[in-house]
């Protein structure tokens, strides 16, 4: 078996990625399915006024829009048919895995294996449109509400304005679930990483035009690619980290032979939350800017607040923390759940050296999955701290901010691990081939 395993590793090469044909055609199938996105995103919104759009972005580019039109690369900007991308999915997807906590009855689908994740599957695309429709209706009275964006104001745009964009994310929602099955990796993911990537040209010129303009120097735009690339090789060392809990099965014996006695290991990653906290915590805090600037004129209160907590401002940087920090510990608690391990590790009957199972095998992995949070969620903070900063005082756009890197990093890391999974299984179905060869001869 060490052998085979040797003769895998090193036969993994690009002469290995030339043969294999199924794993060509599932990458020409992602790209493909990546470039009728990004042609969608260029495809605009009936009865909107293309500059008075621009107008009104260039108002609120450092409110919320700014940020989703970033993971929906500049569809936002333009008001087309994919201006609310695939994040509806994602927020029905949360709430789904919520409701899945505190309900017995999803609990219970959960636990039903394919067929209950297929349920819950589909009350995730009932969610999406619901959602969908819910934001798209809000948008079309936010369009409306701003002068001169909207041609023929009324009941007609407002539904046609929700048929086209909840029709929009339910096509994402749909092309995501094909490049899953058919192509590389998580479909979901590589929409809003190729969202992403599509801007970057851009937001690298913007930094170019900084410095001809004599905005920035060109010390300091070389410093701040430098420190991206630190950046990211920091995120790449974070995202790979993990503990790794040695699990024993022991020994049993049946008839004259004796099984068992192996141990194995169990991976808890360092940062289990993913890029969920800071896009919540972004989400929240943008708010109040984004509805002082829809609101033309804004409440005295509301006006406070925004300038409370404006980019670089200290009431901002504590709540940001504070927020990502809450929703890193939350979402940990709901994806990894202690008492459902311990008890399925008793059921195979594994266990952790000096821990009992059961109860205190739960408590112990409470205890251990903490700590790797504190940690973790530390990390998160200060990998998107530190580009808000920039951000507010230097002018970086937002594809430079801590969000971005940790969402383009962590794609292109499962899509490597993807395909070099594909390239193993078509090595090793080689090798079966080639042993049936032999034994035959």
């Amino acid at each position: 078996m060490a052998s085979a395993a040797e003769q895998l590793a090193a036969n993994l090469n690009f002469g290995a990625f030339a043969k294999a044909t199924e794993l060509k055609k599932r990458i020409w199938f992602t790209l493909a399915a990546l470039v009728v996105y990004r042609l969608g995103a260029h495809i605009p919104l009936p009865g909107i006024d293309a500059n008075a759009m621009a107008e009104l972005f260039r108002n609120n580019a450092g409110g919320i829009l700014g940020m989703f039109d970033m993971f929906a690369g500049g569809a936002v900007r333009r008001m087309t048919i994919f201006a609310l991308n695939i994040m509806p999915y994602i927020s029905a997807s949360i709430i789904m895995q919520l409701l899945t906590a505190v309900s017995p009855t999803l609990e219970q689908l959960k636990k039903e294996g394919e067929a209950g994740r297929k349920k819950i599957n589909q009350y995730t695309r009932y969610g999406t449109v619901f959602l969908a429709a819910v934001q798209a209706y809000g948008i079309a009275i936010g369009l409306e509400s701003s002068s001169g964006v909207v041609a023929n104001p009324g009941w007609l745009f407002r539904f046609t304005t929700v048929v086209t964009l909840t029709g929009g994310t339910v096509f994402l929602m749909w092309l995501g679930e094909q490049i899953t099955a058919r192509g590389v990796g998580n479909g979901i993911s590589l929409i809003i990483f190729s969202g992403i990537v599509a801007n970057l040209p851009i937001a690298l010129v913007q930094m170019l035009e900084l410095g001809r303009t004599g905005q920035a120097s060109a010390i300091f735009i070389l410093i701040l690619l430098t420190l991206a690339i630190g950046v990211i090789t920091f995120i790449v060392f974070m995202e790979r980290a993990q503990r790794r809990i040695i699990i024993q099965y022991p020994k049993r014996q049946v008839g004259n032979k004796l099984f068992g006695g192996e141990s194995s290991h169990l991976p808890l990653k360092l940062n289990s939350s993913g890029v969920i906290p800071p896009i919540f915590a972004s989400s929240l805090l943008l708010l109040p800017a984004t509805a002082a600037g829809f609101s033309g004129t804004a409440p005295g209160w509301l006006g406070s607040v925004t300038a409370f907590l404006g980019h670089g401002q200290p009431a901002y940087m504590l709540a940001y923390v504070a927020l990502i920090v809450f929703f890193a510990f939350f979402y940990t608690a709901i994806v990894v759940n202690p008492n459902d391990t311990a008890e399925n590790l008793k059921r195979h009957g594994g266990f952790i050296p000096g821990i009992r199972p059961g109860k205190n095998t739960a408590e112990y992995l409470d205890y251990v999955l903490t700590r790797l949070t504190v940690v973790g969620s530390a990390y998160l903070a200060a990998v998107c701290l530190l580009p808000e900063i920039l951000i507010s005082r230097y002018s970086v756009p937002f594809y430079f901010g801590g969000t971005s890197l940790l969402i383009v990093v962590s794609v292109t890391m499962d899509t490597v691990a993807q395909i070099h999974s594909h390239l193993l299984a078509h090595q090793y179905e080689g090798l079966v081939k080639k042993a049936k060869l032999r034994g035959r001869r």
